[in-house]
């Protein structure tokens, strides 16, 4: 059986420095350093952690040797504006909408975010 894909926005690599995240965040780092799934993460995260602490993006950087990057492909972006056109997501929230479309045209089976 081939293990589930998980896809984790920048809202959990942010977590692991989050009083109110840390707990589930490093949790969930652990599960993926212990190969309990596959870590996908996009070219929309690296984009977003450029305005992140430099903590944080260390710890995005020692996290590439466990993760998938994928990049931003024409399905996805067809994808969001399906979820955009059909008032699933406000263009408010756009990159969130990009985020879902990412994990959904990349096989992921669970998408992991502290945004609510």
């Amino acid at each position: 059986m081939s293990k589930i894909r998980v896809y984790a926005d920048t809202s959990v690599f942010g977590g692991v420095f989050d009083e109110e995240f840390e707990s589930p965040s490093r949790i969930f780092f652990e599960q993926v350093k212990n190969e309990e799934f596959i870590l996908v993460t996009s070219a929309v995260v690296q984009d977003e952690l450029n305005l992140a602490p430099e903590v944080v993006k260390d710890f995005f950087d020692e996290m590439l040797i466990f993760a998938e990057v994928i990049d931003i492909t024409e399905e996805a972006l067809m994808l969001r504006e399906s979820y955009l056109e059909a008032n699933i997501v406000t263009n408010k929230f756009s990159d969130d909408a990009l985020h879902v479309a990412l994990a959904s045209s990349s096989s992921c089976s669970l998408i992991v975010s502290w945004n609510f």
